[in-house]
């Protein structure tokens, strides 16, 4: 059984959705992120398939354990790792030189608060990290980035109304409810050369267990709800074949679905354009915001 854009369902062929390498898919999902230590660092015809379904009937990930980073697929025993490090800034306040004999009242500033015990910091719970999200925050102020020479652009965004607006699937908005969602942000992208598009959403939740439940009920029937753009390129976001997965960071959690512009089933090579787009976007834009919570416990400025 597939999935399409709408949240329909449709019988693949043989009854079986399609496989990357006959791989097993793990309940839950068909994209994986890695734990922050391993984070890092042909083509189809351009045209818009006949049909305006999407069906989630591949995976360009290796199924395991989820985390909070993106290990998305592993290809022909190919495996693709990724690592993300997060920074601690110290810092001295110097004495203040003595002029005179008699010493001036010295400035003092209370220490930083140390971040709480565990791999998530302040964003484990949304009682150590209250500030609400924004798109700027976790998409950042500038629509065009640049990773490793793979340029992509960021061509719309959405912040729901209600985390439902964003979902597709009856048991992930059930999951979302559960865990108390209060905020949900999309934005699509598309690559430079406008064959690979997608879309990422990050829901903010209670508590690093209900951002785990969410994860859990993904599946080819319950995933974000594609974001189409207006361009001529991410208007076919939903349309076609399209990979999908929820990763965790905290109590945040990280629903992403990726295809083909014109909505086939990518062959080898397409599998890990779609990965290296997948890391890029979500390294320099989502992950990145995520972790400054992390350390910090307040939103990236």
């Amino acid at each position: 059984m597939v999935s399409n854009g709408n949240g329909e369902r449709e019988s693949g062929a043989g009854g079986a959705p399609y496989g990357m390498g006959d791989a097993p898919e793990e309940p839950g999902s068909a994209f994986r992120r890695p734990r922050r230590k391993e984070r890092a660092a042909g083509e189809p015809q351009e045209q818009a398939p006949k049909s305006p379904q999407s069906k989630v009937g591949w995976s360009p990930y290796d199924e395991g354990s989820r985390s909070r980073a993106p290990l998305w697929f592993a290809i022909s025993g190919v495996a693709v790792l990724g690592l993300l490090g997060g920074g601690l800034v110290l810092m001295w306040n110097a004495d203040d030189p003595v002029a005179t004999e008699t010493a001036r009242p010295r400035m003092t500033t209370a220490p930083l608060p140390s971040a709480p015990p565990g791999e998530y910091g302040f964003a484990a719970s949304r009682s150590t990290d209250p500030d609400p999200i924004s798109v700027k925050e976790i998409f950042g102020s500038d629509k065009k980035i640049t990773v490793s020479k793979r340029s992509y652009e960021r061509t719309i965004t959405k912040k729901d109304k209600k985390c439902s607006d964003g979902a597709l699937g009856d048991d992930l908005k059930k999951a979302l409810k559960s865990g108390k969602c209060t905020q949900l942000v999309r934005a699509s992208f598309r690559d430079k050369a406008g064959k690979v598009i997608g879309t990422i959403g990050v829901a903010n939740l209670t508590s690093t267990k209900a951002a785990s439940k969410v994860a859990k009920v993904g599946d080819t029937e319950n995933y974000v709800k594609p974001l189409a753009g207006k361009d001529s390129v991410t208007k076919f976001i939903g349309s076609g074949s399209g990979g999908t997965r929820i990763l965790t960071h905290g109590h945040y959690a990280i629903m992403v679905w990726f295809q083909n512009k014109d909505g086939t089933k990518p062959d080898n090579k397409g599998s890990k354009q779609l990965f290296a787009a997948v890391n890029d976007i979500t390294k320099a834009t989502v992950f990145e915001a995520l972790d400054n919570r992390s350390v910090t416990g307040s939103p990236r400025i």
